[in-house]
């Protein structure tokens, strides 16, 4: 699934309320298993110059990057911050944590031929899901509807909820963004 669509849903699902230090936690939970993909991407093509074909052909699934994605997606390590959370009664790390176990299993079942082993430490199993949230051949062209139809319906909650004016606007650009994201998907897979 699309970075703008973890933040937009799992705001929606663990903001109450929907702003302040919840509001951010929910946000960081639902970037951070991504987080690294975009800093490891950026440095990459824009700080090293390495070509886009060379980044997303190769770099993206040799066992260097792979293993920072089991570590940063991994289902062992998120349930173990939401235990934490929980047990310590830290509302920030509970809801960040969820937000990011969320993500994760969104991710589990959308992502057909690039999916990430979310088991780190414990396996190095990958599930490869039926569906992508990406690729037409595997029914992005059902998915992407669904997930901006989603996407609206997170954004209509967290305008319900008494969003600033920044966080509104915030907001609408991810929506934005991930219409425009799963439009190229499509276009281009």
């Amino acid at each position: 699934m699309n970075t703008p669509a973890h933040l937009l849903i799992g705001a929606a699902a663990f903001a109450r309320p929907a702003r302040g230090r919840i509001l951010a936690a929910a946000v960081l939970g639902s970037l951070l298993p991504d987080l690294s993909l975009y800093v490891m991407a950026g440095v990459s093509l824009f700080v090293l110059g390495i070509p886009e074909q060379v980044v997303f052909d190769q770099l993206y699934f040799s066992p260097a990057w792979q293993t920072v994605f089991a570590i940063d997606n991994s289902f062992i390590l998120w349930g173990l911050a939401l235990w934490v959370g929980l047990w310590c009664r830290w509302q920030f790390l509970t809801v960040a944590a969820s937000a990011g176990l969320l993500h994760l299993a969104m991710d589990f079942l959308l992502h057909a031929g690039d999916g990430r082993s979310q088991f780190w430490p414990l396996s190095d199993w990958v599930f490869h899901s039926p569906v992508s949230y990406w690729d037409s051949t595997h029914y992005a062209l059902w998915v992407a509807p669904v997930s901006i139809a989603v996407c609206t319906g997170a954004y209509v909650v967290l305008w319900s909820r008494g969003l600033s004016l920044t966080a509104k606007l915030f907001f609408a650009a991810l929506l934005g963004a991930e219409i425009w994201v799963a439009r190229q998907w499509l276009l281009f897979f």
